[in-house]
């Protein structure tokens, strides 16, 4: 998929599926990337015009690294590519990402898809200075992501081992993941009036069955479904199962409007 990633000014993304199609726009997670979509892009491209915009997490001055700039980010790449309704989707980090981009711009949103998301509470690699060169710690961290550990291929795992050990990035990700804690959306979800699915994993150790919950609470108009023997990626650990809830949902959109 990386050969077919454009670039645009400031913008790199993926765009795939018909030209007209209604756009569902997935937004990555800290160490997320074009493959964590694999099973969702393969999937809706036929149908959906997708488009995954990369999150310049690591392209930012160091100064402007936060939450808040991903989210103008978002903004500028919609206008840019003047989409009018998009159904955004968001893992983890992108999910918080997702859930800013939303409550200020209800105007551009025709459904949101959260998964694992963060904006509540999230225990990852926390808010401290990431263990740099100790490839078993992150090993174990990464498959702790998901319930089968199997699901943390080699590639992954000195994916996550490489971006930790460059000091730059490691810096960059502490900022995010400290600038995340910061923007709690707790006392702001009720302002939320798109439709709103959640899927969640039942063995999720990141963002824990729990919040999955509470956000069900606090958004009006959600459903929450739950995929059994799964983490904090269920798009990544069952994708045949993700799909299906996500088209279910996707269609019954269209059926009401």
């Amino acid at each position: 998929m990386k050969s077919e990633t454009k670039e645009e000014g400031k913008f790199k993304y993926l765009e795939i599926g018909p030209e007209d199609g209604e756009v569902l726009m997935l937004l990555h997670g800290l160490f997320g990337a074009l493959s964590n979509f694999e099973g969702i892009i393969n999937h809706f491209q036929k149908e959906y015009k997708v488009v995954v915009p990369l999150l310049p997490i690591f392209d930012l001055p160091i100064r402007e690294v936060s939450v808040s700039a991903l989210v103008e980010h978002i903004e500028g790449f919609v206008a840019h590519k003047n989409f009018d309704k998009v159904n955004v989707l968001g893992n983890s980090l992108g999910g918080h990402v997702a859930l800013l981009y939303v409550l200020d711009n209800s105007d551009k949103i025709n459904s949101v898809t959260l998964t694992g998301s963060s904006g509540l509470f999230e225990s990852a690699f926390g808010t401290g200075f990431p263990q740099r060169g100790n490839y078993e710690y992150i090993k174990q961290k990464t498959e702790n992501t998901f319930y089968n550990p199997e699901v943390a291929s080699k590639e992954l795992v000195d994916e996550v081992f490489d971006t930790i050990s460059d000091r730059n990035k490691a810096i960059r990700i502490v900022k995010t993941a400290k600038s995340a804690v910061r923007h709690n959306l707790g006392d702001k979800l009720h302002q939320i009036s798109a439709p709103t699915l959640l899927i969640w994993g039942e063995n999720d150790n990141v963002t824990p069955p729990i919040v999955g919950e509470r956000f069900h609470e606090l958004i009006k108009h959600s459903e929450l479904h739950w995929v059994k023997e799964c983490g904090h990626a269920p798009m990544m650990e069952h994708p045949k199962t993700f799909n299906s809830i996500l088209e279910k949902f996707l269609k019954g959109l269209r059926v009401e409007a």
